[in-house]
């Protein structure tokens, strides 16, 4: 049976944000791996073409192709420790941070933490928020005074994708948690 984009996009985000090692290929301190070894390790069926169409259709831009177009890598999302080459800029006043309400306890006591990642995740709209919230149960949307943890001296980056990263968020400034999204 033939595997859809969809599950390619997930097999390729996992190896390239998490665990090249699952199928022995290398990232280079960029987060960069080469497409042909990709291809030739890969545990699913995988060309050139397709490869190429999923970065160029995915609605949500998880993948660069390097100006060569030798490499690949994810924009942002990684476990694994790799340096984008970003740099940090001034964010808008507000972003949001969408997750589930059963992690709001714990968000209120300690605040936004990268988990398993090396940055937070930020949206610049709610409703994007609401969407990556409700990959996770009941969605909630935070609301982060960015622009004021940014003149406080945090620093803020935007991936090619458009999502905003930083580190940690302290419980302090959460402004507003917004269950709107969870009505209805």
């Amino acid at each position: 049976m033939a595997q859809s984009l969809s599950d390619i996009s997930k097999f390729l985000s996992y190896v390239l944000r998490h665990k090249p090692d699952a199928i022995g290929i290398e990232l280079d301190p960029e987060g960069w791996a080469n497409i042909e070894d990709l291809i030739a390790k890969a545990d699913v069926p995988l060309m050139r073409g397709l490869l190429l169409e999923i970065v160029d259709t995915c609605d949500k831009k998880r993948f660069a192709i390097s100006a060569d177009g030798e490499f690949i890598r994810a924009n942002q999302g990684h476990s694994v420790v790799v340096d984008l080459g970003l740099e940090p800029v001034e964010p808008p006043a507000l972003l949001y941070h969408g997750t589930a309400i059963r992690f709001l306890d714990s968000i209120r006591e300690k605040g936004l933490l990268p988990q398993n990642r090396q940055y937070v995740h930020l949206s610049a709209d709610r409703q994007t928020a609401k969407k990556v919230g409700e990959r996770h149960g009941k969605p909630v949307i935070l609301v982060i005074p960015t622009l004021q943890l940014h003149q406080a001296g945090q620093q803020f980056f935007r991936a090619q994708n458009g999502v905003w990263l930083t580190n940690g968020i302290g419980p302090s400034f959460l402004l507003d948690v917004s269950e709107e999204a969870t009505a209805g």
